[in-house]
């Protein structure tokens, strides 16, 4: 019997990746500080602080007022905050010589909780975000991948920190993509393509699955 991983796709308002996991059998949440859209699925989504979940607590309420109860997170997917954290805002942190404190300590908070979401509870695990500033001094990512790599008209690179987990190959390439960031306003320029998201969904789950039975028959073995 195929196995159903339990899947937490922390800071997720969209509800894109949770959706692509949920459509291949697996049971998949979002959670947000942002309750998911109106036409979202709210049964699917956890509306508050995601940092317990992290942590390894399983037991939740979904936006539909029913609590749930799982063994453990198999597998948790984390787009922290970047604004405090990119490359592209660096320009922000020192104007005229001088360290803007402010945005110096909200950069700390924020790399402090990129480095939870990359430490959480789970056995597999990915955080996503754009190229940080140097100045946070993040690990080095595991790989990038771009939205136009499945079939999308975009390119907006978008990298990867895994644990457990292979790099995302390209499926179907579209040739002569525009860059997404200047075609883009406001939150959505961290949107994450529908078609992205099917494809990371489809290839992490048969790896995860793949390397789960290679594990068990190992052990099998060793017993």
């Amino acid at each position: 019997m195929r196995k159903v991983l339990n899947v937490l796709i922390a800071c997720e308002e969209s509800q894109a990746e949770c959706i692509a996991w949920r459509q291949i059998g697996h049971k998949a949440f979002s959670c947000d500080i942002q309750p998911c859209k109106r036409n979202g699925r709210p049964e699917w989504h956890i509306w508050g602080d995601v940092s317990e979940l992290l942590q390894g607590r399983s037991r939740f309420q979904t936006m539909d007022g029913k609590y749930h109860n799982l063994a453990k997170w198999d597998l948790i997917i984390a787009h922290p905050p970047c604004t405090y954290l990119c490359k592209v805002s660096s320009v922000w942190m020192v104007q005229h010589g001088v360290l803007n404190q402010e945005r110096y300590q909200k950069m700390l908070d924020a790399r402090e909780f990129f480095m939870k979401c990359l430490n959480a509870q789970a056995s597999y695990v990915a955080v996503e975000n754009p190229l940080p500033m140097a100045r946070a001094e993040l690990p080095k990512p595991t790989c990038y991948a771009c939205p136009s790599w499945f079939g999308v008209k975009y390119t907006k690179k978008t990298l990867y920190w895994l644990r457990n987990l292979p790099p995302i190959m390209a499926e179907k390439v579209y040739s002569c993509p525009k860059e997404y960031v200047h075609s883009s306003r406001g939150k959505y320029r961290s949107r994450t393509f529908p078609q992205m998201a099917e494809a990371i969904a489809r290839q992490w789950s048969k790896y995860i699955l793949d390397d789960m039975q290679t594990r068990a028959q190992e052990k099998g073995r060793q017993n």
